[in-house]
């Protein structure tokens, strides 16, 4: 089986104003979508993250790629896998997701991997996720992921959306976010993006979050590293109780050996509750380091800047032996990433928390899965009894979303010029913040 063709399409989808520490996501996020072809008409898919650089990539490879056999190719790209350095130079605590260049060819390959294996399990009738070592569970289970946010629902001009949730910047609007998100998706467990308002503020959230859902629900928050050392461990210990019940603080500083302190503070108070990264672990290089420093204990996977599915369970399986936890990282998707998403999910066995995902916040508008949105049912997305990662283009959408991209402004994510834009023309991030 040869490849015979590569199709490379940029899209928009309409983001709402969502709130982090690095600013405010613009109207419109950017995905890229990826099609190989082979040469029996087979067409294997994959999504990545969007704009100039990654679609300028993926084309940048296209004589790499054309005439090699799906099989063998990732093996024939095994060079890009890695990226580039590691550590601070290469975390993601002062860049957002998909704009570090250190790990550039990192997402090319995963982009790469995940359409030859849907080509490949197109090809001989089996899902995905049996072909990168079987599948464990047939339901993925997903957290609720609220946000601080202003009024709207994304999109710009004609294309304003619905504005579902409306304005959540307090705690009381925060819970009935939460409360929508669980009525509509069945989610079990919350996943809060902090860093945004006052730390006693984000203290009360997850506190009223706790009284309203009980210690059945676990809750974590994430404030992308806003805060100090000091301030960490005093939110820690304030929330002991809220996060002991299967939850985590994420990043709630920058750097590992910040993070070692605020572990070793947390510690010595027999305050228990795991330290989790996306942004400080995010290469296999990185691994040493956490465990001498015990900075770490839950590590956010993403086949996307991972270097693929593959690498994933290969991380799983580090993160099984040191005893380390291992939950997903999510960025603004539609369903080709939820799939994949899903399908290594589904073939990774030392999967401890569920899996974060921005789904709830794009739209049947924007989606180019055909038939539609894909199913979060009791908060878990189902592997479907078909070949590849079982979902197929809608062309028709696809060709919107690449018109959406042609139209609106934005070619890279910068949450930084939208909050100047938008919120207040002076802001900057700034680490720590509190």
């Amino acid at each position: 089986m040869k490849i015979t063709d590569m199709r490379v399409h940029s899209i928009a989808i309409a983001d709402p104003p969502l709130r982090s520490s690095y600013g405010l996501h613009a109207p419109y996020a950017l995905r890229t979508i990826l099609e190989i072809e082979s040469e029996d008409g087979i067409i294997g898919i994959s999504e990545t993250y969007g704009g100039e650089i990654p679609a300028r990539t993926l084309e940048a490879d296209r004589q790499k790629i054309i005439g090699q056999n799906p099989y063998r190719l990732t093996g024939l790209l095994s060079s890009m896998v890695e990226g580039e350095g590691s550590g601070i130079e290469r975390s993601q605590t002062y860049l957002v997701p998909g704009e570090n260049p250190l790990d550039q060819t990192t997402r090319t390959y995963a982009a790469l991997e995940v359409a030859c294996l849907d080509l490949i399990g197109k090809s001989v009738s089996q899902p995905v996720c049996d072909l990168i070592g079987g599948r464990v569970r047939d339901r993925v289970a997903f957290s609720a992921y609220p946000f601080f946010k202003h009024a709207g629902g994304g999109g710009e001009g004609d294309d304003l959306r619905e504005d579902e949730y409306g304005e959540v910047m307090t705690p009381d609007t925060l819970v009935r976010e939460v409360k929508q998100m669980i009525a509509k998706y069945g989610f079990s467990s919350i996943k809060f993006k902090g860093g945004v308002l006052e730390p006693d503020i984000e203290i009360e959230a997850i506190r009223l979050l706790y009284q309203e859902l009980g210690a059945e629900i676990p809750l974590r928050i994430d404030p992308n590293s806003a805060w100090t050392v000091n301030t960490s461990v005093r939110v820690g210990k304030e929330l002991a109780k809220e996060l002991s019940c299967g939850g985590y603080l994420e990043d709630p500083t920058a750097g590992l050996e910040n993070m070692a302190e605020v572990r070793k503070r947390l510690m010595a108070e027999d305050i228990k509750t795991p330290l989790a990264t996306n942004v400080v672990v995010t290469s296999f290089a990185d691994i040493p380091r956490a465990l001498e420093l015990d900075a770490v204990q839950v590590i956010l996977c993403d086949h996307h800047y991972w270097g693929g599915m593959r690498q994933v369970r290969h991380l799983a399986n580090l993160c099984k032996v040191f005893g380390i936890g291992l939950s997903m990282h999510s960025n603004s998707h539609l369903g080709v990433s939820l799939m994949a998403m899903a399908h290594v999910a589904a073939a990774t066995p030392h999967l401890t928390y569920a899996c974060d995902t921005h789904y709830p916040w794009q739209s049947e508008k924007d989606e180019v899965v055909a038939g539609g949105r894909v199913p979060i049912v009791a908060g878990c997305v189902m592997i479907p009894d078909k070949p590849g990662l079982g979902v197929e283009l809608d062309y028709d959408q696809l060709a919107k979303g690449r018109e959406r991209y042609r139209k609106c402004p934005y070619r890279k994510r910068d949450d930084e010029a939208q909050m100047r834009k938008h919120i207040d023309p002076s802001w900057e991030r700034i680490l720590p913040r509190w």
